[in-house]
């Protein structure tokens, strides 16, 4: 089609002029692949181990630099070899290999745009015309595209999230408990943070979208930078430690099964913006609503024969907690959602 590129340069040229205007980036599970989706989860797991092991190899040789001072730097040398060994240490420079980055790119997130998976197709984005963002350019050309990582579709900007905000979240949770806060008002205090950036600069006060499939990816990317080097509980299950310090250095955990324990535990239907869906402003909602069931809706129901309005209803439901914890999730009363938007209530 023409048109087209036309649209796809209007809306870099909105985006140059107006950068606030694209600093959010958004995605779209309702325009369903039209073919399956090569599920690239193990793959994503081995690049984040890498950094995990560089990240170690790198507090382990500046450990080592620290532990050979000379006399006269040994206590600022000692000072420093108490940071390197502590769990903070291991989290930020983790951080440093897959969130750092200008908001809202991330090297997680530029990896997972740029590489080229072992199966394939890895990654989807429904055409301008089709996108549920065609009333607003800025939102399509800074979509991310959908991508099936164990089982689950979901935006490639939610692995961005995890280890992006999910490293403020793990910062605000450790400066809280520092200061004698429990561990429930810790997290509290996180989520509250990432539901006031979603509301502005991360979301609705950009793009017009309040993603509670975002702030499930920060907060389970809170979770991951706590148990990197202690065990933690993930939805009801013990989540032994990544890592542990021992004989004096960094190194993976004896015994534990990476691959199923990294990344996987995280990676659940609360990243799919179709099955969690998200709240839009109110223009942007009646348009979502009406091009999801003049096109989604045809795919949903030929894909899914089986399902009906309940089984959808009940999972965004179940959705809207993480095992009963509250990670920041805000309903809306017009919901544009599966179950409310392609069935009928006689269905």
């Amino acid at each position: 089609m023409r048109s087209r590129p036309i649209i796809r340069t209007l809306a870099l040229l909105i985006a140059l002029i107006y950068p606030q205007w694209a600093a959010a980036f958004e995605t779209d599970q309702y325009n369903l692949p039209p073919v399956p989706l090569a599920d690239i989860g193990d793959e994503v797991t081995e690049y984040v181990e890498e950094k995990l092991r560089d990240a170690i190899a790198e507090l382990n040789e500046e450990i080592a630099e620290n532990e050979a001072c000379r006399e006269r730097s040994c206590r600022k040398a000692k000072e420093r070899l108490r940071y390197l060994r502590s769990e903070e240490a291991l989290a930020r420079e983790v951080f440093k290999r897959l969130g750092d980055g200008i908001v809202p790119f991330t090297k997680s997130g530029t990896w997972m745009n740029r590489h080229k998976f072992r199966g394939q197709p890895a990654r989807y984005t429904a055409g301008y015309s089709e996108s549920i963002y065609a009333i607003i350019p800025t939102n399509y050309f800074t979509i991310s595209p959908t991508v099936k990582i164990y089982g689950v579709e979901m935006g490639t900007d939610k692995i961005a999230h995890l280890f992006q905000q999910g490293y403020t979240y793990y910062r605000i949770y450790t400066e809280a408990v520092a200061k004698g806060s429990t561990h429930e008002a810790a997290t509290a205090k996180a989520v509250k943070w990432g539901r006031q950036t979603e509301h502005t600069y991360y979301g609705t006060l950009v793009s017009g979208v309040y993603s509670n499939a975002d702030l499930f990816a920060n907060y389970v990317g809170m979770e991951f930078y706590q148990g990197l080097a202690r065990e933690t509980t993930v939805a009801g299950v013990p989540r032994p430690a990544i890592a542990e310090f021992a004989d004096g250095r960094w190194r993976l955990a004896n015994g534990i099964d990476i691959t199923n324990v990294l990344i996987k535990p995280y990676m659940t239907e609360h990243m799919n913006e179709a099955l969690n869906p998200s709240m839009y402003i109110a223009g942007l909602r009646s348009s979502v609503r009406k091009k999801v069931r003049k096109r989604s809706c045809p795919q949903w129901l030929s894909a899914f024969p089986l399902a009906t309005r309940d089984t959808y209803a009940r999972k965004a439901a179940e959705l809207e907690t993480w095992h009963g914890l509250d990670y920041g999730h805000r309903r809306n009363s017009e919901p544009v959602s599966i179950a409310a938007t392609c069935y009928s209530t006689a269905n």
